[in-house]
């Protein structure tokens, strides 16, 4: 893989599961600068005239096609904000692989913000995925701030996977929607926080078109003294249905806060919010135990198998 080191290509594995040059449509980004880009006969990519990110336009009628738009950070101090507009034809089938992985062992803050926008056309079907990774023993943080915005045509189809898992020490997702006529998002985050490390997590969906529907599904633990906000709102504007839950482990001193806001402006309008917020069962830890683990290995296996 061209123009990226060592660690570099460890935090690309753990972001976007890449062990060489992806296939595809492709653009990488390492430390501020342009790594890599391949671009295909349906999947274009351009640089920004003002240099503050990229345009992806995928034709109409596109299938079983990828993009990859990893970001890395392995110098400590350095700081981005990178806005990336996606444009999806009518009738694709494409998948989206993001995310951003920081290896900072210096004294001052690592930060990357990633703005992305997505205008998806009708009868699409769009899955994104987007890990967070951070790593380093220095005393400068970890923070990762990205931003989503979503436009929906009539019929289409999305899905997000969103996943931050270990290592990043501050961060504020902020997800909008709207959603046309028939259209569906599906929205899946998982985020574990353990040390002093903080996280917002805020979604905002207006299902504005006819049978347009929305299910916002969050799976959290928070350890050591760790803090989580889940902010789910879910705007019913016509006949829709929306649904969010948000499922948090809670341990040792952590502080987790679930907040829902479901507001229906339409007779039709079938909204649902669950929350459950709890500390592992002790009897689970028990029975895992009597199978030969010890007790942290009863509960490493209880969260792993929970944020799966």
């Amino acid at each position: 893989m061209a123009k990226v080191d060592e660690i570099q290509k460890r935090l690309l594995e753990e972001v976007a599961d890449l062990h060489g040059v992806p296939e595809g449509a492709y653009n990488l980004r390492a430390n501020g600068q342009l790594a890599g880009r391949n671009t295909t006969a349906n999947i274009d990519i351009t640089s920004k005239d003002d240099g503050t990110g990229i345009d992806i336009r995928i034709k109409p009628g596109t299938k079983n096609e990828s993009v990859h738009i990893p970001v890395v950070l392995s110098e400590s101090g350095l700081t981005e904000v990178v806005y990336n507009d996606f444009y999806i034809g009518e009738d694709c089938d494409v998948v989206i692989v993001a995310g951003c992985g920081i290896s900072n062992c210096g004294q001052q803050d690592s930060q990357h913000d990633g703005i992305h926008r997505f205008f998806v056309g009708k009868n699409s079907k769009v899955k994104y995925v987007e890990k967070h990774y951070g790593e380093g023993d220095g005393r400068g943080k970890r923070i990762m701030n990205p931003g989503t915005q979503v436009h929906m045509e009539a019929g289409s189809y999305m899905e997000m996977e969103m996943v931050q898992i270990k290592g990043v020490d501050s961060t504020q997702r902020n997800t909008t929607a709207d959603l046309d006529e028939g259209a569906k998002l599906v929205i899946k985050e998982r985020l574990m926080t353990h040390g002093s490390q903080e996280a917002v997590s805020s979604f905002v969906v207006n299902l504005n078109g006819e049978d347009s529907s929305t299910n916002v599904i969050s799976r959290a633990v928070a350890r050591d003294e760790s803090k989580q906000v889940f902010l789910a709102e879910i705007n019913g504007n016509n006949k829709c249905a929306g649904h969010s839950e948000c499922d948090a482990i809670i341990m040792d001193h952590a502080n987790i806060s679930a907040v829902p806001k479901i507001t229906a402006n339409n007779t039709d309008a079938a909204l649902i919010h669950e929350a459950a917020i709890g500390k592992i069962a002790g009897d689970q830890i028990i029975k895992l135990m009597t199978l030969g683990l010890t007790e942290a290995e009863a509960e490493a296996q209880i969260v792993n198998g929970f944020l799966k």
